[in-house]
């Protein structure tokens, strides 16, 4: 022990204090480098000597060595830049990036993210960001037992996979759902009638072999609504309205409606049963998509209504596709409790009907929404409680008495109404669209990529993928700013942005460096005195020893 071990307690104190600079120079070092967390030395004392004392066992320490070295995951200030693609994020977590075709994960707080040549979502290194792609499987509008509901939320599906838009482009997707809220004008007289068949003039008013299937003398109201088949192409359905003359009606007021398109456009076709087709086209009843009421209180709200459908089967003869016997069968309900009519623009088989056993394909399935919906997949009446108990249209003079009805009605905030005011289109909309060309991207707080096209579609892409640890402290180092898992981390728990306490998204920012210059200068000086001083000790007991050696003489 004696001198020598003193200076050996200064080498210690040399030789950490050393360390200390070398990390404080690399804090320094990466003061601009985007995403980069700080690092924190901290000294412990060397385990000590038991030397003999007068009063037993004492002890001598044997100088310094390095405790831990820890990094500062506080958050980094943010840059504001002029790339959607830049990322923040403001609170915990990292972003997951891969090795393309590989499984090697990394993990990041550097944000500055770029898509290459192959549409790939790359950071500087060409790793890929990670993150879920979103599930745009819709509602669409097939027959259902049950009514469902969806969540406001983006959906996401399968696991986190490399965000990568392969063509810009957003491919069409056809119509599954109308809406029509209008005001129909409780003043207006028919202008069809019917005595024998009151509810139905206006549909034995469709002739599609005239030049105008219907006069514009036959009807108090029409509105029209550009839709979408599979194949991007537009496509008119216009809803022709007139009041029904009704007695015994408690005051309600009854309005028939009928869905049309161009009778050239309609692509739905029949069989006879014996291998004769018929194409809806070249018959009466081309573009006749559907009939039916809205009934409205005294108050000229609406309270119910009905939607009849050609009846599937054979066909006797294309002159009897109008007779109202093949017009019996109410339309079946969509999963969201709304009626429906086929809309088979491309002709495709065995999908002329909204009932689930002949429509093959759900895209040719409207919802019709005039701002009613029932709660039921059932229609209710005297003889409309099912459909095997159908017995025909309701010819009971002109009372309202033998329509079918919602067996569980629902009335919108936003409905069809029947004021004393003039007729007028409140709101239509359909969720149709052409193909079109990514124009640009953003990525919102809640870390959902958006694209938006030149179709005027904005559609969720991706939800970006954050990823957090039990012990942050614990990970690795690989330079690049890149983290990497390690026994002591634990594994990562992945989640979206804004949820289980990971932090939110910001777009068009960077965060920058956490190092504080500040404090490192401050740091700086006292590790320069530290080693000054450890230095002086060593000094000091090579003197010491000096004056030792002297003694001799």
């Amino acid at each position: 022990m004696g001198l020598s071990s003193a200076l050996f307690s200064g080498i210690t104190g040399l030789s950490v204090h050393g360390e200390q600079m070398s990390v404080l120079g690399n804090n320094i070092a990466n003061v601009n480098t985007v995403g980069f967390k700080a690092s924190r030395m901290h000294f412990e004392d060397a385990i000590s000597q038991n030397v003999a004392t007068a009063q037993g066992v004492g002890q001598v320490g044997r100088g310094v060595k390095i405790g831990t070295i820890l990094s500062d995951f506080s958050q980094g200030s943010f840059e504001t830049t002029n790339e959607s693609t830049d990322l923040a994020i403001g609170g915990s977590g990292f972003f997951l990036v891969k090795v393309k075709n590989e499984e090697q994960t990394y993990y990041s707080r550097a944000g500055n993210f770029r898509f290459d040549k192959d549409g790939y979502l790359v950071d500087p290194h060409g790793y890929v960001l990670q993150g879920w792609e979103v599930d745009d499987t819709r509602l669409t509008a097939a027959t259902s037992t049950t009514t469902t509901t969806t969540s406001a939320r983006t959906r996401i599906r399968g696991v986190p996979t490399d965000i990568r838009l392969e063509n810009f482009q957003s491919p069409p997707r056809e119509t599954s759902s109308m809406t029509f809220i209008t005001n129909l004008d409780s003043g207006e007289v028919s202008r069809s009638n019917d005595a024998n068949n009151p509810f139905f003039a206006l549909f034995g008013r469709w002739d599609a072999t005239q030049a105008e299937p219907i006069g514009q003398t036959q009807y108090a109201y029409q509105t029209t609504l550009k839709v979408y088949d599979e194949n991007g192409s537009s496509h008119n359905i216009s809803v022709y309205f007139d009041p029904v003359t009704t007695s015994n009606s408690g005051g309600r007021k009854v309005w028939e409606f009928i869905v049309t398109c161009n009778p050239a456009e309609d692509g739905r076709f029949f069989s006879d049963g014996a291998g004769n087709v018929t194409e809806l086209r070249n018959t009466s009843a081309a573009g006749l998509l559907g009939t039916g009421t809205l009934t409205f209180n005294a108050a000229g709200e609406l309270e119910n209504m009905n939607l009849f459908q050609l009846q599937s089967g054979a066909m006797p003869h294309p002159g009897a596709l109008k007779n109202l016997s093949n017009w019996r069968l109410p339309s079946n309900f969509s999963q969201n409790g709304y009626p429906m009519v086929v809309a088979n623009f491309l002709s495709r088989e065995g999908a002329s009907f909204t009932d689930s056993a002949d429509a093959t394909s759900a895209s040719v399935l409207v919802e019709l929404n005039f701002g009613l919906r029932n709660l039921s997949t059932t229609w209710a009446g005297a003889a409309y409680s099912n459909a095997a108990s159908l017995a025909g249209l309701p010819a009971n003079g002109a009372t309202i008495l033998g329509l079918p009805r919602f067996s569980d009605a629902e009335r919108e905030a936003l409905a069809t109404t029947s004021f004393s005011a003039g007729s007028t289109t409140i709101f239509q909309s359909q969720d149709g669209y052409t193909a079109g060309f990514l124009q640009n991207i953003s990525v919102d707080r809640d870390g959902v990529l958006t694209g938006r096209y030149s179709n005027g579609q904005v559609l969720a892409l991706y939800v970006i993928t954050l990823a957090n640890f039990n012990n942050n402290w614990g990970l690795n180092r690989e330079g690049g700013n890149l983290f990497s898992e390690t026994r002591e981390s634990g594994p990562a728990v992945t989640n979206r942005p804004n949820t289980a306490g990971l932090g939110s998204v910001a777009s068009n920012s960077l965060e920058q460096s956490n190092v504080d210059m500040a404090t490192e200068f401050v740091k700086m000086i006292t590790t320069q005195r530290g080693f000054q001083a450890n230095s002086k000790v060593i000094t000091t007991t090579d003197s010491m020893l000096g004056e030792l050696i002297q003694l001799k003489r």
